[in-house]
């Protein structure tokens, strides 16, 4: 009876540092004990005071990988009630090995997703494809799309015209693709998000200095996005979002702490 407990009150969760330490902080409050899987020692330090289980740091390396941690649980302490996967919205990659790897042990999982607000006075696109379509000639476009996707999109606005700039993180991989994606040196900003006299002022600053005329950033929900819509309201300055990408199908979703811990306990035995 004591195995059946433990089992059911260990949770493995998978985020960042935003939505990451209130999740842990009210799944621990609920009496849970919480093992937490983040990308780096960077984004260790925001769960570096709560009572963890177990921290994991670094790449999960694909589905086996994935597996291998599930199995280690299993032999640790019978296993996790519960993966819960609180990754970036468009981290699409490890949402679906986690979705794959689950199915294949048997392992419960569940989607905890940000609320998708309406985006007033923005335009909505499915695609980076769909800027070489618009004519952008002497405008002055602000990408904060991630790293990952500025080598794709330069080759979208290469041929809208657009003078191209671009805000990443302070990361040896965001420098080595911001510089691989052709922008200007001149034209790319290393800025840590949220940080500044108050949240956005470095971001709202750059967009001054640059005379920034249109703001392109992905549709991920949260703090980051809500300051680029503030932003372009603030600075009448055009807002692109790209659309946000699908789920897994079959995959359940729940977009509050509330529902996602009740859910998790009523469905944990």
């Amino acid at each position: 009876m004591q195995i059946r407990q433990n089992c059911h009150r260990n949770i493995w969760l998978l985020s960042g540092t935003g939505d990451g330490p209130p999740l842990a902080r009210a799944f621990i409050a609920k009496g849970y004990q919480v093992s937490v899987s983040v990308v780096s020692y960077q984004a260790s330090l925001a769960y570096k005071c709560l009572p963890l289980k177990d921290l994991f740091i670094g790449p999960l390396n694909g589905v086996e990988g994935i597996i291998s941690v599930l199995n280690a649980a299993k032999n640790k302490h019978h296993g996790f009630a519960y993966v819960v996967d609180a990754t970036h919205p468009f981290a699409v990659q490890i949402t679906n090995n986690l979705n794959i790897a689950c199915t294949k042990v048997g392992q419960k999982i569940i989607r905890y997703e940000r609320p998708l607000e309406k985006a007033k006075h923005a335009n909505v696109i499915k695609d980076l494809k769909e800027f070489s379509q618009i004519n952008l000639q002497g405008q002055k476009i602000l990408l904060a799309i991630g790293s990952r996707f500025l080598p794709e999109a330069i080759v979208h606005f290469k041929e809208s015209g657009a003078d191209i700039f671009a805000r990443v993180l302070p990361t040896v991989d965001s420098f080595v693709k911001a510089f691989a994606s052709q922008i200007p040196s001149k034209n790319i900003a290393v800025v840590r998000p949220l940080y500044g006299k108050y949240k956005g002022s470095i971001e709202s600053a750059l967009c001054r200095k640059w005379k920034i005329t249109g703001i392109v950033c992905r549709q991920s929900g949260g703090l980051n996005q809500k300051i680029w819509q503030t932003i372009s309201s603030q600075e009448n300055i055009n807002l692109w979002l790209l659309s946000r990408p699908n789920q897994p199908i079959g995959l359940k979703s729940i977009y509050t702490i509330e529902g996602l811990i009740s859910y998790v306990d009523m469905n944990s035995s």
